[in-house]
């Protein structure tokens, strides 16, 4: 930045960017950018800009002025330097907090946790927003405070959502735990936890009503509702009534004064929210008497009832907000009933109510809200300022506020009777109330009807129609004021309503009754008769004086008034007085007039007990004046009785519903008290009291004067102060003797020793509970050292009784704890007097474990006042060393003996407060005790100085003693970091207790060395210090990596890096210890080296050089270090698999590897270079095994089970088998894998892991101990179960082939133990797998070449290439995404070639994956004739050793018109480390071969390949296997069609002309056979369209005819009139494995007129192929099994057009690939990546993979015959082939046939006849080679000839392209051995039997091999192509023996020697398993 350096200037302030005002981003040169409340630090400024640097980044740059605004800072120096700011702390909160949510506010985005980020949005935009108000400052006092409460609120909120740390705050501001105590921290947490846990429940409760409206269809008139709450249990009204008037509509005919809607019914207490109190609405309509008369001219209306709504309140308690309800409306059956309808509704007694109608309904909201009336007003502020009327409790509430004023006179209009009046019919009777004045005029507005609406003049009753006795039961309320009660009466004037038309109210008659008697009492409560006065109509009743003098009840009327008594006509009502002024008790006002009445003293005073409490609170001021009044005039007289009224009201003030009235007491005696003389006789009468505890019978009396000991000494200790102030401190002496006196008297009584049940004994437990009371008046007169030797004598003269059962001792104890907690403690000056007292009670009751909570609160107390800048001054110092020496060691004790009370498994701290319903309460307080104590002894330690620990640690006399502390205080360190010590969020307590335990253990440790080294040394000792630093360092709590970088930067500052400490102290001890190291090698390894995987750069570094000093001396003792390399190894497994260490501690720990060179050794020096390579040899084993463990942990750390998880766990599992050749870990991760596997639902590959585990057992009896989840039992129990598990595997993976194995195996053990009831079970498991063999269907899986390059991947794939068993229906490209979703990060190489080494080398992943072809390893069993096609398929792909792909590839230059010209093939067989399936679903591949196939073998293969799936499709048709002929129409179709379309003639132009024939003349031979391949195909399509004939439907003719034309054509094109003479000749079955020889050919097949079964013999048709097709070979599966699975059942020109492979072209398309596309393996139909679109068939969409295919037919493939030039000599060689046959070693020979295609044109020359077809199927001709098999996916062993790599083309060919069709494992060069020598004799005749034939065919059948492995066994011998073998004279060969005979061999994973090798390349011996019958486990 170009300014001159001289501008600028030094800024002597540093300053805290308060606001960004707007983002800076720092373009400039060097300039800074910024972010909105940024802390930057300032420098220098110049011309409006700053240099200075943020906080966060402390490179110093420039930025503008104008974007921030400035506050001061200030720069704190403790143990780091802190800036803080000096603005308020609230707003730094605010500040640092949201910039960590705005992170994590970012990764819930992430994370998708759309709910949590949309309400922290709001609540982070709420906290901006107050905190702007906050900023601005404009708030009052009340406001900021409760902004700030909010803030707080809701930032506390939000880390709790977030799971962030619980911050400690007093006052809304955070508190720094270094200004307080630990035990005030710790109460400040436990109490925001409380807090937040468990709000504290309500005790007051209001009820919101909100009246909507009336829904009914019969309104019209106006409505009044009437709602109150009701006690359903006592049948009585809790509250006055709420009145809202409706209007005719049914809505609040005032709709915009919300008070007359809404109401708060207030002061419910907790005991009316129950379920029988109930909401109760009555509704009453105005107008007309009855309900459907006719409106007349009649104005009068009257009040009549409507209907009734009642609901439960406790319906609403599980309501959290405003619900709408609608209430049912009910009417009376009998009107007379109306008075209790609510109570019939209530009791659900039908009878007498009903619905008012079918859809009335009354629409109001209800919610209950809960806490004081306060509260809610600024709670719902809302609510109040738009108005809402107050609804009252009848009477007071639970409890009485001091200056509440209320005067509420609640009358009831109960019931009448009247007399007819001389009328035929009762009255309808209506009552005015009218409320006069003592002049008798009626007083305005004080008549209501209830809240809600205002009070009227006067109060109309509803009607009840043609009643004499009617019952109203309604309530009204007089708000009278207190100065107008006096004289006033209510009058009620009887009217009867008449019905005629006039409509008239005729006044009958009148009662009243006074509200005030003349002695001043007011109406009492209860209920009244009033008499009813008769009267006229038109009588006057305007002067009340008239009839004022009238009797208004008959209670009190004069006993000679009978004729008023007789009356009949009388009118009840109830009165109820809620006043806080006025009394109805004449014995309160007499007390109170007591200077009126003085012979009335005695029993007003006797009376006062008696009286109300309620009376007394209300006049409590005049009944003190009065009671000290009376001491004053006559206290020798009245004294006592004066004194236990006092006693009465100071007790009654204790009563809950009273105790608000203490402070009204208060201030009585400060303000109003006035007797200065009081004293003395309060003094002399509680001395008097006191003095008679002992003597007394009875205590109760004298308890409750105890009890009343505080404010008896506050009316003392204010008199006595009155008196000094009037009199100038008269007669001090005279006052201190009577105090001293009076607690001599005390003393006395209470050092009195009795029994536990003795009253005196209660009598002092009842002074202690009162006594500290006491201390603060005494501090008014007397000095600190004088109350608190009061104090220390009285506490003192308690009995020294300890007994646990005695309830006294708990109260001496809460007596000390209320003296520690009192202001006398708080002055040092009288500390040191009590303490000692304190200390003695303290320690006696933990040592004992006794009221354990007490003793916690008072050393809370205690240590809460010792603050830590405290600890210099010399009498502090002093008390923490009477604290240490006293109770030091016992506070250890007993947070030992806590922490080993029997708890809960997993609980912690939390429980005390959430589960307190679930736990016992015992074991909370044990919870709750225990962190007390804790934070006891964290401040105790933390208040220790040097001076302290030197103290503490002299103080003991022997080493026992201190060697016994020092045990006791690392074992309770222990404790104090186990994570469930705290809280999870508590991690400010958690670093505060690690700073205390890492400063002490610093003092210790000098102890340590001093006194327990050399000679002295103490193993136990020192082995407790080292696993209390290693536990101490491993903390999650001092684990910074992981904290945000905000917290993370508070934690250095504050307390630096502990870990690191520890280290080094750890390092230094370590150093000290010399010889003595060797105690602990090799025990202390595995936490040392948990140590070093902390990833703290500077901790390692200090670490791990102590690993090698433990090398140097096992060394020197042993000559090795065996016992290190065993421990570190087992170690390392189990901390990285917990998620421990890392890459770059790997590259830390193999830097021992340069120490060795340059350590000191006392060895010779040949002997340190032994050691130097024992010591390389074990760090590289280590690294190693911690690169997989590395691999591993990773893996795991994944959520989903997947393949690189499953290969991690091999190669861990292999590594511990072969390098280190550890059992036990050997053993736990073979069930590790298989837990995989069985997750991944890997079932054949979780048999073969558990078959590890069983291979190393044996049936024996040896008892083996209890090991992971297996109990302890024998080893034949063991392995009889992993038996039993295994084939429950097998069977679910659907191998049953190798469950019948083991199945067998257990079948001859019980079978030796005659248990024939398992061996019965187990034969039938075994037959039950037979038949699952041959019922069910089994997938057959792809497999996929997966090669892993670059440095990225883990070590056990690096650089590496695998074959991999793909799941059930997963084709490549649903492989290729799996492995990608594996390795996101990875490239997806686009070629197969092999990478060059900068992909080996490459910082990157690099995958190539391409499909590959299995090569079966048994073969004998695919040959065999007869196998089902469901026992071979499991033979195709299990026991899987070799794989093959193809990739094709132009050779020279490329012909445009002929591609095939040029295209060979590349064709690579890959050897794999273990057989598939296996252990894995991959294994690793341990060789690579490579060959290449020329373009004359690709066209022989092709056409091989098209021809077995000819006669495959032929036969399935003719056995009637194909439900649908579609598939053979579709092939058929696709060789014609395409062979018309020039197809064949392509292979004819490149390999029949002359050019080709002269340049290869080593061909020839080859040529030949091909040209025999296609007259042989041209014969099988003959034979295949007379067969199609037969089974084709009509629908499909006109196909079948143009088949046949264009099948004319194509011979046409191929230059066939008539077959050769060897095509002729040839016989019409196809070798396939049978032993039958092709010399018995000479009678021709006579195939049944059905064609579906053979007559004279089999056809050899129905020999299915054993290899499989790949999804572009020509091959296909037959129609219904595709739709089986496609559900393409009829669409078989959809399913069986295949596509053609992109590496060529087919011969029928004009489209022709670039010589350089390369195809995957099993063709561009399983999802070759680089296949063009153009390139496709146009329904690519149909094609099946192999899986989806049958099983193929298998034929021995041999070499091919000899070159023969010329086409003459191959016709004279195919004649003589009977003849010459055994002058081939392993060729086969044409052979000649009896019928040819010519004889059926004899039948007809232009089409097959169905007749003919019928009669004469021709049979096919064979093969005059036995074929290649189709699959593409088998692999070649060495040696194979350029003739067996072939081409497999798309469906719509006869020639096609590139395919992966194989040999057999029979085939190729292999040389026959000597069970099949080159000449075996003569042929057999050409007639042979059927039954001759069948008969051979059975004895050569060969039984599944059931060994799982076979390649132990020497090899079979490869029998010779069928059509050259002589079937044997002799009995067939024998069975192979049992499975279980084998099972030593053919079971194991890895067998000693390979049979694989047919081309003599050496085996390099794999690693073998462990030794059998070493397992232990």
């Amino acid at each position: 930045f170009c300014l001159p350096r001289e501008h600028w200037k030094q800024i002597t302030y540093i300053f805290y960017c308060v606001s960004v005002l707007a983002s800076f981003r720092g373009t400039v040169q060097h300039g800074l950018p910024l972010e909105i409340g940024d802390t930057v630090q300032l420098l220098e400024k110049c011309e409006g800009w700053y240099r200075g640097f943020v906080h966060k980044n402390p490179n110093a740059k420039v930025y503008r002025s104008n974007v921030m605004s400035l506050s001061p800072l200030s720069v704190t120096h403790r143990q780091f330097e802190t800036v803080i700011p000096t603005e308020d702390s609230v707003i730094t909160e605010m500040t640092s907090t949201l910039r960590d949510w705005g992170a994590m506010w970012k990764w819930l985005y992430v994370k998708n946790d759309g709910d949590l980020f949309h309400r922290l949005w709001h609540v982070m935009n709420e906290i901006l927003d107050l905190r702007r108000q906050v900023l601005v400052g404009h708030l009052t006092n009340d406001r900021m405070k409760d902004v700030k409460q909010h803030i707080t609120a809701r930032l506390d909120w939000g880390n709790e959502q977030l799971s962030l740390d619980l911050v400690p705050r007093r006052e809304f501001s955070m508190v720094d735990p270094d200004e307080i105590s630990v035990t005030e921290l710790f109460k400040l947490m436990e109490h925001r936890h409380r807090k937040k846990e468990t709000p504290v429940p309500a005790s007051t409760h209001h009820l919101f009503v909100h009246m909507k409206s009336l829904m009914s269809s019969n309104l019209g008139e106006e409505l009044e509702v009437f709602f109150h709450i009701y006690d359903g249990r006592e049948n009585r009204p809790l509250s006055e009534r709420f009145f809202v008037r409706l209007n005719k509509n049914g809505v609040p005919k005032s709709p915009e004064k919300t008070e007359r809607q809404c109401t708060l019914f207030v002061d419910l207490g907790s005991s009316d929210l129950r379920k029988d109190v109930y909401i109760v609405v009555h509704i009453m309509r105005i107008g007309r008497m009855g309900a459907g008369e006719k409106k007349n001219l009649c104005s009068i209306q009257y009040r009549r009832p409507f209907g009734c709504a009642v609901v439960s309140i406790a319906d609403l308690l599980t309501a959290d907000s405003k619900d709408d309800h609608l209430l049912k409306v009910y009417a009376c059956t009998t009107e007379s009933e109306w008075y209790q309808i609510h109570e019939n509704i209530i009791r659900k007694v039908n009878s007498r109510y009903n619905l008012s109608g079918s859809n009335t309904g009354l629409a109001v909201s209800l919610q209950l809200l809960h806490g004081d009336i306060e509260q809610l007003r600024r709670e719902y502020m809302v609510l109040f300022t738009r108005g809402v009327s107050i609804t009252k409790k009848l009477g007071f509430s639970d409890i009485i506020m001091p200056g509440e004023m209320r005067n509420d006179l609640y009358m009831t209009l109960e019931k009448g009777e009247f007399e007819k009046g001389g009328k035929s019919v009762a009255r309808n009777v209506e009552i005015t109330v009218y409320v006069l004045d003592i002049e008798g005029q009626v007083m305005k507005s004080y008549v209501a009807a209830g809240s809600g609406e205002p009070g009227g003049d006067e109060y109309h009753s509803f009607v009840l129609y043609h009643n004499n006795s009617p019952r109203w039961a309604e309530q009204i309320k007089l708000p009278i004021p207190v100065d107008m009660f006096r004289g006033s009466h209510v009058r009620f004037e009887f009217r009867h309503c008449s019905t005629k038309d006039k409509g008239e109210k005729k006044l009958f008659g009148y009662s009243f009754v006074h509200l005030m008697q003349e002695d001043g009492r007011t109406l009492p409560d209860g209920t009244h008769e009033l008499i009813i006065h008769k009267c006229e109509e038109n009588a006057n009743l305007q002067d009340s004086s008239c009839y004022l003098k009238l009797p208004f009840s008959k209670a009190n009327l004069p006993g000679n008034n009978q004729a008023v008594k007789g009356t009949k006509e009388c009118f009840w009502i109830t009165s109820f007085l809620c006043s806080t002024k006025l009394t109805q008790n004449g014995d309160m006002l007499d007390l109170l007039k007591w200077r009126a009445h003085p012979e009335r003293i005695n029993d007003s005073l006797l009376k006062l007990k008696e009286i109300d409490g309620s009376e007394i609170v209300k006049f409590l001021q005049d009944t003190l004046d009065t009671l000290f009044g009376i001491l004053d005039e006559s206290s020798q007289r009245y004294g006592l009785k004066v004194f236990d009224c006092l006693v009465h009201i100071i007790n009654l003030l204790q009563d809950s519903k009273f105790h608000h009235f203490k402070p009204v007491m208060d201030t009585y005696i400060e303000s109003h008290f006035a007797g200065a003389l009081s004293y003395r006789d309060l003094i002399k009468v509680l001395k008097w009291y006191v003095d008679r505890i002992v003597d007394a019978e009875h205590q109760d009396h004298i308890q409750q004067v105890l009890n009343a000991t505080e404010y008896i000494f506050k009316y003392i200790i204010q008199s006595r102060r009155l008196f000094a102030l009037a009199t100038g401190g008269q007669s001090e002496e005279e006052f201190r003797c009577c105090v001293h006196e009076l607690f001599m008297s005390i003393r006395f009584f209470l050092s009195q020793e009795n029994k536990i049940t003795s009253p005196v004994t209660q009598t002092q437990a009842v002074f202690l509970r009162t006594f500290p009371a006491v201390y603060g008046e005494l501090l008014k007169i007397f000095t600190v050292r004088e109350v608190a030797g009061f104090v220390r004598e009285t506490l003192g003269s308690l009995p020294a009784t300890a007994r646990a059962e005695c309830p006294l001792e708990a109260v001496k104890l809460h007596c000390i704890a209320k003296t520690v907690e009192s202001q006398l403690y708080t002055n040092t000056e009288s500390r040191c007097i009590l303490l000692p007292v304190v200390l003695h009670l303290l320690q006696a009751h933990m040592q004992e474990q006794r009221d354990l909570v007490m003793c916690a609160r008072i050393l809370t107390s205690m240590l809460s006042l010792v603050r830590k800048y405290d600890s210099t001054e010399p009498v502090v110092s002093e008390e923490v060393d009477l604290i240490v020496d006293s109770l030091l060691v016992v506070l250890m004790r007993t947070i030992l003996e806590i922490t080993n009370r029997p708890q809960a498994a997993g609980t912690n701290m939390r429980l005390q407060f959430q589960d307190i319903t679930v736990l016992s309460l015992s074991l909370c307080l044990s919870l709750c005790l225990q962190g007390e104590f804790v934070a006891c002894l964290l401040a105790l330690l933390r208040q220790m100085s040097d001076k302290h620990y030197q103290q503490l640690l002299q103080a003991f006399t022997s080493k026992d003693d201190l060697r016994d502390f020092l045990l006791q205080i690392f074992t309770v360190f222990r404790i104090l970091i186990r994570p469930e010590m705290f809280l999870k969020d508590w991690t400010v307590m958690r670093l505060v207790t690690n700073n205390v335990i890492i400063t002490t253990v610093l003092y210790l440790s000098d102890a340590l060395r001093k006194n327990f080294l050399n000679d002295k040394f103490d193993y136990k000792v020192w082995d407790s210090y080292f696993y209390l630093s290693v536990i101490f360092i491993n903390q999650p709590c001092l684990q910074l990596e992981s904290f945000s970088p905000s917290k993370k930067k508070r934690v250095l500052e504050k307390y630096g890096d502990m870990r690191v400490m520890m280290g080094c102290e750890i390092f230094s001890m370590w150093q000290n210890l010399g010889e003595h190291k060797l105690n602990f090698i090799p025990a202390m390894i595995g936490p040392f080296l948990e140590v070093t995987l902390v990833p703290q750069p500077d901790l390692r570094n200090v670490m791990i050089p102590i690993f090698h000093d433990m090398m140097d001396w096992e060394q020197r003792r042993s000559g090795n270090f065996k016992q290190v390399e065993a421990k570190l190894i087992d170690k390392l497994d189990g901390l990285m698999s917990e998620g421990k260490g890392d890459e770059t501690y790997r590259e830390l720990f193999n830097s021992i590897i340069p120490l060795f060179g340059p350590y000191p050794s006392l060895l010779k020096k040949i002997e340190r270079e032994t050691w130097r390579e024992s010591g390389v040899s074990l760090i590289a084993t280590v690294t190693r095994l911690m690169e997989r463990l590395l691999d591993y942990r990773d893996c795991v750390k994944l959520g989903e089970v997947d393949g690189k998880k499953i290969g991690c766990t091999v190669s861990l599992l292999n590594f511990y088998k072969t390098e280190l050749n550890k059992e036990e870990m050997y053993i736990r991760y073979i069930h590790k894998l298989y837990e995989l596997h069985l997750k991944a639902q890997n079932y054949t590959e979780a048999s073969y892991t558990l078959l590890l585990y069983d291979e190393l057992l044996e049936w024996s009896e040896r008892p083996l101990r209890e090991f992971l989840n297996y109990p302890m039992q024998s080893e034949w129990q063991r392995k009889e179960y992993l038996h039993l598990t295994i084939v429950q595997n097998f069977d679910r993976g659907k191998c049953w082939e190798n469950g019948i194995i083991l199945c067998r195996e257990l079948a001859d053990q019980y079978e030796s133990y005659y248990d024939y009831r398992n061996l019965s079970k187990m034969r039938m498991m075994e037959a039950s797998l037979y038949e699952k063999i041959m019922d069910q269907q089994r997938l057959e899986p792809e497999f996929f070449r997966v090669g892993f390059y670059g440095k990225k991947f883990p070590f056990f794939l690096r650089n590496k290439e695998f074959v991999c068993r793909g799941h059930d229906y997963e084709r490549l490209e649903a492989f290729q995404q799996r492995m990608l979703n594996e390795f996101p990060h990875a490239i997806a190489m686009q070629h197969v070639n092999q990478p060059d080494q900068t992909i080996y080398q490459a910082e990157a992943q690099y995958l190539q994956i391409y499909a590959v072809s299995p090569i079966p390893e048994s073969q004998d069993v695919l040959q065999r004739d007869g196998v089902a096609d469901n026992i071979k398929s499991f033979y195709k792909v299990n026991h899987i050793w070799r794989f093959r792909y193809d990739r094709p590839f132009h050779k020279g230059t490329k012909d445009k018109e002929n591609e095939f010209k040029s295209l060979w093939v590349e064709r690579t067989s890959l050897t794999l480390v273990q057989s598939l399936p296996g252990i894995s679903r991959w294994f690793e591949v341990e060789k690579r071969e490579l060959v290449e196939v020329s373009p004359l073998e690709n066209a022989i293969e092709v056409i091989e390949n098209k021809n077995l799936q000819l006669r495959m499709l032929i036969a399935q048709c003719q056995s009637r296997q194909m439900q649908n002929i579609n598939p053979l129409t579709m092939c058929l179709n696709g060789v014609i069609d395409a062979a018309v379309n020039g197809g064949l003639a392509r292979y004819q132009e490149a390999f029949f002309v002359k050019d080709y024939i002269v340049n290869h003349p080593e061909d020839g031979e080859k040529i030949g056979r091909l040209r025999e391949l296609m007259f042989e195909q041209a014969h099988i399509l003959e034979y295949g369209l007379a067969v199609h004939e037969k089974f084709v439907p009509q629908d499909m003719r006109p196909l079948h005819k143009k088949l046949v034309d264009q099948f004319h054509v194509m011979k046409s094109s191929l230059g066939i009139q008539e077959f050769p003479a060897y095509v002729r000749a040839s016989p019409v079955h196809f070798t396939n494995g049978s032993p039958r020889s092709s010399c018995r050919n000479s009678v021709p097949n006579i195939i049944s007129p059905d064609g579906a079964r053979v007559v004279a013999r089999r056809s050899p048709l129905t020999y299915p192929a054993v290899n499989r097709y790949s999804s572009s070979s020509l091959s296909s599966q037959a129609s219904n099994e595709v739709s089986n699975i496609t559900g393409q059942s009829e669409s078989s020109d959809e399913v069986f057009n295949m596509q053609p492979s992109p590496s060529t072209s087919s011969l029928s398309s004009n489209h022709s690939a670039s010589p350089n596309v390369t195809s995957s393996a099993p063709s561009s139909t399983r999802g070759s990546p680089q296949l063009q679109d153009k390139h496709k068939h146009s329904r690519e969409n149909s094609c099946l993979s192999s899986r989806e295919r049958p099983v193929s037919a298998i034929y021995p493939n041999p070499l091919d015959p000899a070159q023969v030039n010329t086409h003459e000599q191959i016709n004279r060689q195919m004649i003589d082939a009977c003849l010459s046959i055994c002058l081939y070693t392993n060729v086969v020979r044409p052979t000649f046939s009896s019928w040819s295609l010519d004889s059926v044109k004899e039948v007809n020359n232009t089409q097959f006849s169905d007749t003919v077809g019928k009669l004469l199927c021709p049979p096919v001709p064979p093969s005059s080679l036995p074929p290649f098999t189709p699959s593409p996916t088998e692999c070649q062993s060495a040696g194979l000839v350029s003739n067996s790599p072939v081409l497999s083309g798309s469906y719509s060919s006869g020639i096609s392209s590139m395919s992966r069709c194989s040999v057999s494992e029979a085939s190729g060069t292999e040389a026959t051995t000597g069970d099949h020598p080159a000449h075996q004799g003569p042929t057999m005749p050409n007639s042979v039997s059927s039954g001759s034939d069948e008969l051979i065919r059975r004895e050569n059948k060969t039984p599944p091999p059931y060994s799982v492995y076979e390649r132990t066994n020497p090899r079979r011998p490869v029998p010779l192509p069928h059509s050259l073998s002589i079937p044997p004279s002799v009995d067939p060969p024998a069975l192979p023996p049992k499975p279980h005979q084998q099972r030593t061999s053919s079971m194991k994973l890895v067998p000693a020697s390979d049979p694989r090798r047919a081309d003599g390349v050496p085996h390099v011996p794999r690693p073998r398993p462990l030794p059998r019958k070493v397992s232990q486990l």
